[in-house]
């Protein structure tokens, strides 16, 4: 997989004129469900493209968690989108999100059984040779866990490595979320991913409400992504991450300041390691 380099946005058309003015920009991230394949593109993000920043296509619907193989024509689109973007790769979801045609209307975490890992290689095996650029799947943020898991988040990530060729998108904001929602061993799951296998990494805001952490993409960057952040780039070097906003778009300068915040955070954890 061609690597992807520096700090990047996801692109939004609230925030298109932000990233096409700004300079520090490392590459963008576009979601799928939000393009027409088919029909015309937004010009500013041609326009990025022409200027030769790099893309990433990010979907949130494939279901490769679930029981029915991915279908054609999400495959499809997804295969179209990346052609015409010239997309670095495609993203997407270590979700289940439907079942029997019934949508579930959220990313929901994939029941962690033996069972469960099988169907799941076999559909991303599928979504690999559909793709014409290679895949990096996502762990998601998750309320609730299925009963009785036979092994751990970071287990899951493993055995995904072990059996397919997909790279990782590794979102640290949806691995803190977990952590102090599930009690999930967020520096287990850092350790799971070689550095030859990570894509980039996702980073958001999120707010806590009755008790729980709940993963908004609608507020500022809290601490605790930005430590992982840093923890991770301590274990493998510098990485390549993007900063994740769908709603409350904040005033340019609070948004120059996340995006800060975050090559402050790559920075230290790049300095620990080179000090250790």
């Amino acid at each position: 997989m061609k690597r992807l380099e520096g700090v990047g946005l996801g692109w939004r058309r609230q925030l298109a004129h932000f990233i096409d003015t700004w300079e520090g920009l490392g590459f963008v991230e576009v979601l799928a469900e939000q393009l027409d394949e088919r029909g015309a593109l937004p010009e500013p993000l041609l326009q990025l493209k022409e200027r030769g920043v790099p893309v990433v296509v990010h979907g949130v619907s494939l279901g490769l968690g679930g029981a029915e193989p991915p279908s054609p024509a999400r495959l499809s689109r997804l295969a179209r989108l990346a052609e015409r973007l010239g997309a670095v790769c495609v993203s997407e979801h270590l979700a289940f999100v439907r079942a029997g045609g019934l949508e579930s209307g959220h990313l929901l975490p994939v029941a962690r059984h033996e069972e469960s890992l099988e169907v799941l290689t076999d559909n991303i095996r599928r979504a690999e040779a559909a793709l014409p650029v290679p895949l990096a799947l996502e762990n998601v943020a998750s309320l609730f866990e299925w009963p009785e898991p036979a092994f751990c988040e970071a287990g899951l990530l493993t055995g995904v490595l072990e059996r397919t060729g997909a790279g990782v998108l590794l979102d640290v904001a949806n691995l803190y979320a977990n952590a102090l929602n599930l009690g999930t061993d967020a520096r287990a799951v850092l350790a799971a991913v070689p550095r030859e296998r990570l894509a980039y990494v996702h980073v958001a805001g999120g707010v806590r409400h009755g008790g729980l952490y709940h993963d908004t993409h609608a507020h500022a960057v809290p601490e605790g992504p930005l430590a992982l952040l840093e923890e991770l780039t301590a274990r493998v070097g510098p990485v390549p991450a993007l900063l994740e906003r769908d709603d409350r778009f904040p005033p340019v300068d609070e948004l120059a300041g996340e995006l800060e915040a975050m090559r402050v955070a790559m920075a230290r954890g790049v300095a620990r390691r080179e000090a250790a």
